[in-house]
């Protein structure tokens, strides 16, 4: 088996369970119980104190649970991610595409968080926002916990300026900037995203960096930060990103890397909130040329 570095968390919620093992079998069904019972006896789950539990540790509405993620076999992710900037409190760094930031399906050690911590060797880095694994370019990461809410609030209370490019087709009928603004929920299959009717949730900025005959250079800034925002308004406009997996359409099965989305976290810039100093980082990383 292949294990997680860092564990995740769970907290159980209320349900008529004699012990914590059968509510971990509750909130994830498709993990078999003997899975689960596999790896409490090798204490592999774990409770608040890091104490590990066992088969008869009583359930408790609450109770939080920290388990490893473990997975049979898991493929290898091409690219190499970069350090741009590292201290005692912030790490930066461009994430190719293809690679999830944290640990999920069958990723565990093919992340950005576990390639970081083998890297770096400091098991408290926590990334401070994430990117989908689709997606390629720049993510903080906290890298002690005595400072990291304060950079957490940078994302609660909106004080950070975010800037993606992104290829898509050209929208010649629009006049740019031009702002989009919609209400988002959860779609079908759960992992996609689609717009509805009702009050906005989501607001994207759109400019147009260059134009080619085919295919445009835009700079996205998305003022929230829903799920897959940027791609579910980009095909709503009539322009999906280049080689998009999810929107407008799924396609099934996966396919392979020789395509990466084109779509890129170029910017990110904020007043430090420990020295109040400005601070701005751009992506070494580019996009495919028009």
């Amino acid at each position: 088996m292949i294990h997680a570095t860092a564990p995740s968390t769970v907290h159980l919620p209320e349900g008529d369970w004699p012990t914590a093992l059968d509510g971990l079998c509750a909130c994830f069904p498709r993990i078999p119980r003997e899975q689960w019972l596999d790896r409490v006896r090798r204490g592999r789950v774990l409770d608040a104190r890091d104490t590990p539990i066992d088969e008869r540790t009583p359930h408790r509405a609450g109770m939080k649970l920290r388990y490893f993620r473990e997975v049979a076999s898991e493929p290898p992710v091409p690219g190499e991610e970069i350090v741009l900037h590292a201290d005692e409190h912030l790490v930066v760094v461009d994430k190719p595409p293809f690679l999830p930031v944290i640990p999920a399906g069958v990723y565990v050690q093919q992340t950005l968080l576990a390639r970081l911590v083998r890297r770096l060797g400091n098991p408290a880095l926590v990334p401070l926002h994430r990117l989908d694994r689709d997606t390629a370019g720049l993510v903080l990461f906290s890298a002690q916990a005595a400072t990291r809410d304060a950079y957490l609030s940078l994302f609660r209370d909106r004080r950070i300026s975010k800037r993606y490019e992104a290829l898509a087709a050209p929208l010649p009928w629009l006049d740019f900037p031009h702002v989009r603004r919609s209400r988002l929920e959860a779609g079908e299959p759960f992992f996609r995203m689609r717009e509805v009717d009702g009050e906005a949730n989501s607001e994207t900025r759109l400019e147009v960096i260059e134009r080619g005959p085919q295919r445009w250079r835009y700079a996205l800034e998305p003022r929230t930060g829903r799920k897959h925002q940027l791609r579910v308004h980009m095909a709503a406009l009539g322009a999906p990103i280049q080689h998009d997996r999810f929107y407008p359409r799924l396609c099934e099965p996966e396919p392979g890397f020789e395509h990466p989305l084109q779509l890129l976290a170029r910017g990110l810039a904020f007043v430090d909130p420990l020295s109040g100093q400005a601070r701005e980082f751009s992506s070494s990383l580019s996009l495919d040329p028009l």
